[in-house]
């Protein structure tokens, strides 16, 4: 018996997808996204702030707050607000056509180190051994990850940088037949370098191996195909690039893949049939239920509910980054990372980004980075990441060169 999602969750007595399957969101929740020029502040709440830490957490947009707020006017059973329909799909669909997937190949999941688990356990590791590549721009957080699939058992190759850089030719050279996995952040949080991920899919798909990608640091703020890439499974959260909030993310798993991978999830949002055979009036059936789970990204990754505010805030912020178009949003960075890219050395303070690097991430090694710079960034109230030994600069659609001054004015020479 075929049943829609709805059908199915309301015969097993709950509607997680209630608000989907009712149609679009409400106008209230969907504030203008027309085409505007950059660098955009009108669209961000006013700030004596100098952010330059989107790469950390991105502000939200006032029409992204106007969106959360018409969601929580329906929540509040505002009388105002009977009407609003939250639209799950359609965050699916538009983040689809941001980069250029299908939308059976995508779900949500709670984070990026989420979906990145997720696919090492369908790919059965480490039960199953093999060998495992990935590299030291890789995000730090999934250094546990792997480090601890080593000491199971799996072979684990760690690709070193070289001047901010992973270099094609030492891929090739780590690649070899047993190569199970192929693991790397398409930009890395740590630098803002970016792999040639084509290139990569080509080397590891040669030797039988399968590719994941970190696009965290991509999504939204460079152009991104995962098709025409060639890659198998990409994962991001939303709260960067996606100008959306913690707790809502998406996992891609290109189709052709997704046959071969081992179920590690049952989670009820992946089912498209059920009928019970044990509440009163259900039909007689030998089992506790039938059902089955649908056969795309959601049926082997959907687990159970996610950030409904996420979903509202994304539907209007996909909308935004559609309109501005990436393209647009990577030549604005660009015009602002390039003039850090000659500043900084010149005050002293060596890059570790490499200066090709087209995305909107500039660091830059200094010793003590949090300590000495610390003070000085509060008191000239400029937001930028500092930590032990590094500092990273991130810049989006509302920073422009004023920012950019205010930096270099605040941190001085090394």
């Amino acid at each position: 018996m075929e049943m829609t999602r709805r059908e199915l969750l309301a015969a097993a007595g709950a509607l997680p997808f209630a608000g989907a399957a009712l149609g679009q969101d409400s106008p209230a929740a969907r504030p203008d996204a027309s085409p505007r020029t950059l660098p955009d502040k009108a669209a961000f709440a006013p700030t004596d702030l100098a952010y330059l830490d989107s790469g950390s957490q991105h502000p939200i947009s006032l029409g992204g707050k106007a969106a959360v707020e018409a969601y929580l006017a329906m929540r509040t059973l505002d009388p105002a607000a009977r009407r609003y329909e939250l639209d799950q799909r359609g965050a699916i669909a538009r983040f689809a056509k941001l980069v250029n997937a299908d939308p059976d190949e995508l779900t949500f999941v709670q984070s990026t180190t989420a979906g990145e688990q997720m696919i090492v356990r369908a790919l059965g590791i480490p039960e199953s051994g093999g060998h495992i590549v990935t590299d030291t721009l890789h995000f730090f957080g999934s250094i546990p990850l792997y480090e601890e699939l080593a000491r199971q058992g799996m072979q684990v190759s760690w690709i070193a940088a070289r001047d901010g850089r992973i270099e094609l030719d030492d891929v090739r050279r780590a690649v070899r037949p047993g190569t199970k996995l192929v693991a790397l952040s398409l930009v890395s949080t740590i630098n803002g370098f970016e792999h040639d991920l084509k290139a990569v899919c080509d080397i590891a798909h040669a030797a039988g191996a399968y590719v994941y990608a970190d696009i965290i640091h991509a999504a939204g703020c460079v152009p991104l195909d995962l098709h025409a890439s060639g890659v198998d499974f990409a994962s991001t959260a939303s709260y960067k690039w996606l100008m959306g909030d913690f707790g809502t993310g998406f996992l891609y798993v290109r189709k052709g893949v997704q046959p071969k991978l081992k179920r590690s999830n049952y989670g009820y949002y992946g089912i498209s049939e059920f009928e019970s055979h044990i509440y009163p009036l259900d039909p007689p059936g030998s089992s506790i239920a039938d059902f089955a789970f649908s056969k795309d990204a959601q049926g082997l990754f959907g687990l159970g509910t996610r950030s409904h505010m996420g979903v509202a805030l994304l539907n209007h912020s996909l909308d935004y980054i559609q309109a501005l178009g990436v393209v647009n949003i990577q030549a604005h960075a660009q015009s602002l990372t390039s003039r850090l890219k000659e500043e900084l050395p010149k005050l002293g303070y060596p890059l570790m980004t490499p200066p090709e690097s087209r995305t909107p991430i500039v660091a830059c090694v200094m010793p003590n980075a949090s300590k000495v710079l610390g003070p000085k960034l509060q008191a000239a109230k400029v937001k930028i990441t500092t930590s032990a030994n590094r500092f990273r600069v991130t810049v989006s659609v509302f920073n422009d060169m004023t920012d950019i001054d205010r930096l270099l004015a605040a941190i001085g020479k090394a």
